[in-house]
């Protein structure tokens, strides 16, 4: 039964001669070369060897050349270096290089058949555990990407239930219809022209988008009613913000969002409910929002006002920047024309009832 393939290179035609002699008897196959050049060749037509056998010390190019040449262009194949020069550093040498054994010459048949099956060996462990590696690598890379269209598609059907969720809300407050899907717009909008990444805009995004979602447990005669509230019922309207964090926080990709929905009522100055956050301390989609809120807010008819245009909402977010705002982002946001926001509105007035929400983490550039 054949034990291998060998290329052996030596400038000797003797030394050549011999060692394929005992290889032979030990059932390898033996391919020889009188040199390095002729030794490429063998491997560039041919590189279906178990191991390459080469002299060190060789007219012209010598075997040290054709062991980086193998470590560099055939990694995994084992090569056994042999020479008549008795010296340590050579040897160090040779294996610090990547050379699997050395031989010294003469040698004897047992010597040659030990070091020739330990090198033969090892390059079959090496091509099993490159293989293997591969094999895992591979499995790996395909559950991966199954795990991931999995998660987006779980991910995808919580959108929807959270979209079906903020149109209930709408219907409860007709006040404020589509007024969820318009911040998330801004709020995104407003977040790109900062520069944030597009894990921060999705959940800026899913944050904006149901930062209300609490006003679902808040009594009809609260939300609904048409006249000022008491200090009483302002307290239970207040709740909405911690409630909407308690539905939310409990959805794991939606942990981040929550923190929105939890300080979205804060203020820069701190005068905010309901934990009295102030600057730095309100995450930064929340002071975000805070933005994209109150330029809803103004720039929407209300039964007792009428809206007002954009370039007064933005004259008064500048009037309160430090107060109710960050001063940092109203400066990005004065930077921006009344005009975009007002196309960006229409926009959103535009969009279908299937796609208003989720596709608001993507909208178009304003």
């Amino acid at each position: 039964m054949l034990q291998g393939r060998v290329l052996v290179v030596d400038d000797e035609a003797a030394v050549r001669g011999i060692v394929t002699a005992l290889l032979e008897r030990m059932e390898y196959e033996v391919v020889t070369a009188n040199g390095v050049s002729a030794a490429l060749n063998y491997l560039q037509g041919d590189p279906a060897f178990d191991l390459v056998m080469s002299d060190i010390m060789m007219p012209g190019v010598d075997g040290l050349a054709l062991l980086d040449a193998v470590v560099a262009d055939y990694p995994g194949m084992p090569v056994v270096m042999f020479t008549a020069v008795h010296d340590i550093h050579v040897a160090t040498n040779a294996f610090r290089r990547g050379a699997t054994d050395y031989l010294l010459k003469p040698f004897e048949r047992s010597q040659l058949a030990s070091v020739v099956g330990r090198a033969v060996e090892h390059g079959r462990l090496r091509k099993q555990s490159s293989a293997y590696r591969q094999n895992l690598e591979e499995i790996v890379s395909s559950r991966t990407g199954q795990l991931r269209a999995t998660m987006q598609d779980l991910e995808r059907s919580y959108d929807i239930t959270l979209e079906a969720m903020g149109d209930a809300l709408d219907l409860r407050d007709a006040e404020t219809e589509g007024h969820s899907k318009r911040v998330t717009a801004y709020s995104i909008a407003l977040a790109r022209e900062m520069g944030l990444n597009a894990h921060e805009l999705r959940v800026i995004a899913r944050g904006a988008f149901l930062h209300d979602i609490g006003k679902i447990s808040t009594p009809d005669s609260v939300l609904l009613k048409p006249g000022k509230l008491d200090d009483d019922e302002t307290e239970i309207m207040r709740e909405h913000c911690e409630r909407g964090y308690e539905m939310v926080r409990k959805i794991p990709f939606l942990k981040e969002a929550s923190e929105i929905v939890y300080a979205h009522q804060e203020r820069y100055d701190g005068s905010g409910y309901p934990r009295a956050l102030s600057g730095e301390e309100i995450p930064l989609g929340a002071r975000i929002f805070a933005i994209a809120d109150t330029l809803d807010a103004m720039t929407s008819d209300r039964p007792y006002r009428r809206a007002a245009t954009f370039e007064a909402a933005q004259a008064e977010i500048a009037r309160c920047s430090g107060i109710q705002f960050d001063p940092a982002i109203v400066r990005v946001f004065m930077a921006v024309e009344p005009e975009r926001w007002r196309v960006l509105r229409a926009e959103v007035g535009r969009l279908s009832a299937g796609t208003a929400s989720v596709a608001l983490c993507r909208p178009a550039a304003v």
